[in-house]
């Protein structure tokens, strides 16, 4: 499956312009991705894709960031046009907003093998009613698939008839159930935007929430937003430590046949290793390669 290894930071920019779009290396974002859908105007569609395609091309190696192309959602004019352009740049992959069916992700299947990109990143957008409410199933159909979900509080909340509130007490719910899908399939869980851009207390705020749910980064809609968002999801020194002890049990794990065979967990250094906490291990794993 393609992974998404590394994404504290998703960084939204309109794909209509080609000047922010090189700028995407001074940003610095984990992740970059060029939006086709919201940030562009139906008449525009066509045009911002092929400055989108030329302007990621024209980032070059040297770019630090994984750059993801958000296509308009299944069922548009614009979807197939969209992953087209994707596949034949630079991009390493596209993200699919408003994905609430296994229909609708049959649909990117088929789109992918269109173009011949078995290897493309997959980035699966929960942000409407059906899909939050179906996203552990929708989620695990995914595997080997998808490489990370995000939840985005706002069409979701303009979908239910909602809402937004500073503390986003509204959310609360699909919030903690697309995480909890997310990571049953086994996948990198990305937080809600904050719409306030100038209110930096707010968005640490409202990481420090997404973080304790569960949540491993951020979505940014304004380049001022990726500093913070690392601010929050950067592991600490302790935490790696910790990560680090985790992989080390799970390294010295095999004793005893009760062991092996998952009944009885190994520990070190009071931390226990066992099968059940293979996901633990795994978590462990990427916040441990993290800086």
């Amino acid at each position: 499956m393609p992974e998404l290894t590394r994404a504290r930071s998703m960084l939204f920019m309109p794909g209509s312009r080609a000047d922010m779009i090189a700028k995407v290396p001074r940003f610095a974002p984990d992740v970059a991705v060029v939006d086709l859908e919201d940030a562009v105007a139906a008449g525009d569609k066509a045009s911002a894709r092929r400055s989108a395609a030329a302007a990621i091309d024209a980032l070059g190696p040297e770019n630090p960031s994984t750059v993801l192309v958000r296509v308009n959602p299944v069922g548009t004019p614009w979807f197939a046009a969209d992953v087209a352009a994707a596949a034949g740049c630079a991009a390493a992959g596209i993200v699919v907003p408003k994905l609430a069916t296994q229909p609708q992700l049959s649909q990117v299947r088929e789109a992918l093998a269109a173009h011949s990109w078995p290897g493309a990143l997959v980035v699966a957008g929960i942000e409407t009613v059906l899909g939050a409410a179906d996203a552990r199933t929708l989620l695990a159909s995914g595997t080997g698939e998808l490489s990370a979900a995000y939840f985005g509080a706002e069409d979701y909340v303009a979908d239910i008839g909602g809402r937004r509130s500073p503390g986003a007490e509204e959310v609360l719910y699909a919030r903690s159930q697309v995480c909890v899908a997310a990571y049953l399939a086994g996948l990198p869980a990305i937080d809600q935007v904050v719409t306030d851009i100038a209110d930096d207390e707010l968005f640490l705020a409202d990481a420090r929430r997404g973080q304790s749910l569960g949540y491993q980064g951020k979505m940014c809609i304004h380049p001022r937003q990726v500093g913070l968002a690392h601010q929050v999801f950067t592991p600490t020194p302790d935490e790696v430590a910790h990560a680090q002890a985790v992989l080390a049990a799970g390294a010295c794990w095999p004793a005893s046949p009760a062991r092996r065979a998952g009944r009885e967990p190994a520990e070190q250094h009071g931390v226990q290793a066992g099968a059940d906490r293979q996901p633990r291990r795994d978590r462990a794993a990427d916040r441990a390669r993290l800086p």
